[in-house]
């Protein structure tokens, strides 16, 4: 039988072809038996300067094989300069160094295949706290912003602290222009205990030395500490005595503070002021550095508190450590008082007459520099014991190296423990100090005073060497066991 097509019956056939082909069910493809999946984790919002941990450890494989990772930045702010650290394990981690949006692509990879995929982070800036200018409420200030370089609060007026005031490790506070925080005497206290890695600092709304006026610490509270933090570009105005400083101690109310692990830096004045009546109960490894006075100036009594390990001599405008007029207390414990000898050979610098009423016990190396108004008188409750070494003397002598330039030393305590030894005394005598006689020495008769002296020095007194007035008391071989050098009146003079 003959089929015949006609053009009419042909759009109708090729109608019903295509109904026929429409309704055909459609199979998916196929899964690969063996297939990898990367997966890059969930988009994160972060602060600059937070460490952020990236997790790809939720990419796999069909077959639970082992992966290779292989973490790359796609997309970055500009000037950002990072890299990511462990980007060939499943959780590397990277610091956001600028404000934005950085794309890091995660490709993982077996011999069963290789799968890529991307996450976001975007890294924004928190604005800092302004400070209130009274602390009068229990107040604890946290870490706010991760990076370090930024602050968490700003002090834009004086802030008085009349309550208790922690600071938690890594806050960053930045004063405006002239502005102080004081710490007001009976109930104001500061704890600000930061760690080796995330120093507390007290810095200026602009680096620039002299920027702000510091810390002043009226509070006696033995609470008081400042450990590991840094207070920088403080030293504006005058805080006490017509002295400026980053960190200023009030006498009056014999204020205390604990310094420890921390460093004062670009002050201008000196990086703490210490005032008579104050108290330094713990001064461990603290640096001074670039202040343009000294790093230090202190009453006598807080210098047995410094340690031996502490910086004075880091381009400070004088690199000293600066005693004032002051008397030499014997402390409540009865305790001797002991001057370390710095490692880094600081000297102390004596800048009035120092009264001595303790046992006062000066160590090896020990170096002080006498301005033209200082002196040392050891009083009848006191004694004075520099006992040196043939190769680390101790050393008493003017800031100006010529004849009779300070006044010299006075023994009036007929203690036994008044030795002089394996030092040297020179440069002074600038006024008589004992029966009308000038020297760099002299040992008072009416107690009647005692002084042991041996294998030491004198020279460069504008009178004697060392001069005994009636009834006092020194060894019969002073004169033959000691070196004289350039004395205008000769070198011992015992009056009988």
């Amino acid at each position: 039988m003959k089929i015949m097509f006609t053009k009419r019956l042909l759009p109708v056939l090729l109608s019903s072809i295509l109904l026929i082909a429409g309704c055909k069910k459609e199979t998916p493809d196929p899964t690969p038996a063996n297939s990898v999946t990367a997966n890059a984790g969930t988009d994160q919002t972060v602060q600059a300067g937070q460490t952020v941990t990236l997790d790809g450890s939720a990419s796999t494989d069909s077959q639970n094989k082992p992966l290779t990772y292989q973490w790359s930045f796609t997309k970055k702010p500009t000037n950002s300069t990072i890299n990511l650290s462990g980007a060939t394990t499943p959780k590397p981690t990277f610091i956001p160094d600028q404000v934005g949006e950085y794309e890091i692509e995660l490709k993982v990879s077996n011999e069963n295949g290789q799968s890529t995929d991307k996450v976001l982070v975007t890294a924004g800036a928190l604005q800092p706290l302004s400070l209130a200018e009274q602390i009068n409420v229990e107040t604890i200030l946290e870490d706010r912003i991760a990076n370090p370089d930024l602050p968490d609060y700003i002090a834009n007026k004086n802030v008085i602290v009349t309550s208790q005031l922690t600071i938690k490790p890594g806050v960053v506070i930045a004063f405006a222009r002239d502005v102080s925080m004081e710490m007001q005497n009976g109930t104001g206290t500061i704890i600000a205990k930061g760690e080796a890695t995330k120093k507390i600092r007290f810095t200026g709304q602009q680096n620039s030395k002299g920027y702000w006026a510091g810390i002043m610490i009226y509070s006696a509270s033995s609470a008081n500490e400042l450990s590991n933090v840094e207070i920088l570009y403080a030293g504006s105005r005058n805080m006490l005595s017509a002295t400026k400083a980053g960190l200023t101690l009030f006498g009056g109310s014999h204020a205390q503070v604990a310094l420890k692990n921390s460093l004062i830096s670009e002050s201008g004045g000196y990086g703490l002021h210490a005032a008579d009546g104050t108290v330094l109960p713990q001064f461990t490894s603290n640096t001074f550095s670039k202040n343009t006075e000294a790093g230090v100036k202190l009453a006598a009594d807080n210098v047995r508190y410094l340690d031996a390990a502490s910086v004075f001599t880091s381009n400070n405008g004088r690199n000293i450590v600066e005693v004032v007029a002051s008397n030499l207390l014997k402390p409540s414990s009865g305790e001797e008082v002991v001057w370390n000898a710095f490692t880094d050979k600081t000297p102390y610098r004596i800048m009035g007459q120092i009264a001595v009423e303790a046992g006062w016990k000066i160590l090896p190396g020990v170096t002080m520099e006498m301005t033209s108004e200082a002196g040392l008188a050891i009083n009848s409750s006191g004694y004075l014991t520099a006992k040196g070494t043939a190769t680390n003397r101790i050393v008493f002598t003017g800031v100006t190296k010529t004849a009779g330039f300070w006044r010299g030393i006075i023994f009036y305590s007929a203690n036994n423990q008044n030795i002089l030894e394996n030092a040297e005394v020179s440069y002074g005598g600038s006024v008589a100090i004992l029966s009308g006689k000038k020297a760099c020495v002299a040992v008072f008769g009416g107690t009647p005073a005692k002084l042991n002296v041996k294998n030491s020095t004198f020279k460069g007194s504008a009178g004697y060497g060392i001069f005994v007035s009636y009834k006092g008391q020194i060894n019969d071989d002073a004169s033959t066991t000691n070196t004289f050098e350039s004395n205008a009146n000769g070198n011992v003079f015992v009056e009988k």
